[in-house]
């Protein structure tokens, strides 16, 4: 692990390898699991904000399942998420075809609001875990990924590059230079960002 300003960061985010293949996985991160996208406070008011510019792109379920449980609901941590729709889709997700898509990041792409979509999201698979002095940012490993592990190989793409434009969002260009000179020097890396 290293630490870099007030992150704690798990080793397999350098070492490991990841490139997202929507084609073999279907978006399946969006459509599985027991809750949705972790949010974060300040996301929990956007959601409410930019609903209307959102809701063209729903599925009508999804409409439903927002309407009745609200923007956002409290996870059995009392954290807040996305709320679900049955079978653990997100209720933010609709179909492209048969790939799950993200309605905010449609609403984002037509120029609709600046919200891209929920920064977990954006950062998957890292997940942060939050303390009161620093975050803790690990490698979240799921069978659903396969696709992605073995693409990340082939491709010779850390997580880490991967995952550069949604680091840099979090936490700064100069927080994500620091961490990309590390593994140059310590790894002696030659990998490339996916996306420079």
């Amino acid at each position: 692990m290293i630490i870099i300003g007030n992150t704690l960061i798990s080793d397999e985010i350098y070492t490991e390898k990841f490139v997202c293949d929507l084609k073999a996985c279907k978006g399946a991160c969006c459509v599985e699991g027991d809750l949705g996208a972790p949010l974060t406070k300040e996301e929990t008011g956007i959601l409410g904000d930019i609903y209307q510019k959102v809701k063209p792109f729903l599925l009508e379920s999804s409409i439903a399942a927002i309407e009745s449980s609200g923007f956002w609901v409290k996870g059995f941590d009392g954290d807040p998420y996305t709320p679900l729709v049955a079978a653990g889709r997100c209720a933010y997700a609709y179909f492209d075809e048969n790939i799950a898509c993200c309605a905010f990041e449609k609403a984002w792409e037509k120029g609709l609001t600046d919200f891209q979509k929920p920064v977990s999201c954006h950062l998957y698979p890292i997940r942060i875990t939050h303390y009161k002095d620093y975050d803790a940012l690990n490698y979240h490993q799921w069978h659903l990924c396969e696709a992605a592990i073995k693409r990340g190989n082939d491709l010779n793409v850390p997580v880490f590059r991967f995952l550069k434009e949604a680091l840099v969002r979090k936490y700064g260009q100069e927080w994500y230079d620091e961490l990309d000179a590390y593994v140059k020097i310590a790894f002696e890396d030659t990998s490339q960002d996916l996306n420079p």
